[in-house]
């Protein structure tokens, strides 16, 4: 993996989600990296449902644990959790050297990053802010929210700025009457 931008899913439980990171990474050309264990079957082919086929492109490892991962991925690690102090967009991710590889690190759906990892990296860690009665977002839009703040950090590394597929003059060209 060459990807910059990194996404780091700790023992997830919903396939749903993980899907939907997944298709994430793939259009913001992240890599995913997932920490055992997995509250549901990768290889079972109704995840790739979930990930809207995009399993098909997507850059992602397996990990037996947290130490495992933390072994085999230096760089810089910061941590999505409602006990955070600073939103995204205060962590300065430019200012990170361009050598280093940034890794976005999300908790499982039930209890999130174990505290103590949490504990040893304080300033690290971040919370999207969100009104007082509300406990937190879905994991999965809390991933996009994060990889986007980063990403526009860093000038969008790698994405394209217009519409590929179907042409970037594609509505000053649409004709209506003709339905293409």
């Amino acid at each position: 993996m060459d990807e910059r931008i990194n996404v780091v899913l700790f023992e997830p439980e919903i396939p749903q989600n993980t899907g939907n990171i997944m298709r994430t990474c793939v259009a913001a050309g992240c890599a995913l990296h997932i920490i055992k264990p997995l509250g549901f079957d990768i290889e079972n082919p109704k995840f790739k449902r979930f990930t809207t086929n995009h399993i098909t492109w997507a850059d992602y490892v397996l990990y037996d644990n947290y130490e495992d991962f933390v072994s085999k991925n230096p760089g810089e690690y910061y941590f999505m959790t409602r006990y955070g102090k600073q939103p995204p967009s205060s962590v300065d991710f430019a200012s990170i050297p361009s050598d280093k590889k940034i890794y976005l690190i999300f908790g499982k759906e039930s209890t999130g990053i174990p505290y103590e990892i949490l504990a040893e990296n304080l300033d690290r860690c971040f919370r999207i802010p969100m009104m007082a009665d509300c406990r937190c977002l879905n994991i999965s839009n809390a991933a996009a929210i994060a990889i986007y703040e980063c990403a526009r950090q860093l000038d969008y590394p790698g994405m394209s700025f217009h519409e590929v597929q179907k042409g970037e003059d594609f509505l000053e060209s649409y004709d209506a009457t003709l339905g293409k």
